[in-house]
């Protein structure tokens, strides 16, 4: 049987380097999506290729809708099929600044990379698997779409940023609604304070947050951890869900007094 193939934005490091590791060793073929060039990317995908997986590397900046369709064009004419895509790139605001004096120009760029973006593509990769679920009843597939805990927690320096994850919440809840009756569920995986190289420069912030107790299970998220929930979506082990937020923040957001 053909292993099934996944599509990761941002997959080449980072937390969707995580979920990339995790899905070569569940038995997945990969397209990592990415804008770096291949070669700065070539280490980390020989490392999952070492793991079983074949693995694309294509140029995609999900912000424009011609990279997009190539994206979904390129994939289908390598291994003639698709049957994951985790929407994982995302960018934070150029410059953080209070809500009072946030520039226009930094809330388009969040927006049309990490809202605008992940919608069209899920899409485009959403009518793909539509028609292989419809030519081949056992057809397996899924989104899933990776936000943060900024969709509901506030900050008040990257409010832009926040909008644009409490808008992938409901375009999770949209996109699972839709594709049910095909039995394509469709996923919200929620990170806390993740180490990656977005948190870098606000590590001792984090650490003296976490050692004050800030974070139930006191240490830093990793990728590691967001792919072992991503593997576990997409090889179908909760397969009576969708449309569902999975907290991956070490008990940060749990309300206590």
């Amino acid at each position: 049987m053909k292993k099934p193939v996944a599509i990761i934005t941002g997959g080449s490091r980072g937390i969707g380097y995580g979920c990339a590791t995790h899905l070569a060793k569940s038995g997945f073929n990969l397209v990592i999506a990415g804008r770096r060039p291949e070669r700065d990317c070539a280490d980390a995908l020989d490392a999952l290729r070492t793991l079983g997986a074949d693995v694309l590397y294509l140029i995609c900046d999900v912000a424009d809708a011609a990279q997009r369709n190539s994206l979904v064009s390129e994939t289908l004419k390598r291994f003639a099929q698709l049957n994951i895509l985790i929407n994982n790139a995302g960018v934070a605001p150029k410059v953080r600044n209070d809500i009072l004096k946030a520039a226009e120009e930094d809330y388009d760029f969040v927006m049309e990379t990490n809202l605008k973006g992940p919608y069209f593509l899920t899409q485009a990769v959403a009518n793909e698997l539509v028609k292989q679920k419809q030519a081949d009843p056992n057809f397996k597939g899924c989104i899933v779409n990776v936000s943060s805990i900024s969709a509901t927690v506030v900050s008040t320096n990257r409010g832009e940023y926040c909008l644009s994850k409490a808008g992938v919440a409901m375009a999770t809840q949209l996109w699972a609604a839709r594709l049910a009756e095909y039995a394509i569920p469709v996923f919200e995986i929620r990170p806390g304070v993740i180490a990656t190289d977005m948190t870098s420069g606000v590590k001792a912030k984090y650490d003296s947050f976490i050692a004050d107790g800030g974070i139930p299970l006191r240490r830093w998220g990793f990728p590691d951890d967001i792919g072992r929930a991503v593997a576990t979506i997409a090889r179908g082990d909760i397969p009576y869900s969708t449309g569902q937020v999975i907290m991956i923040d070490g008990g940060m957001t749990i309300q206590s007094l």
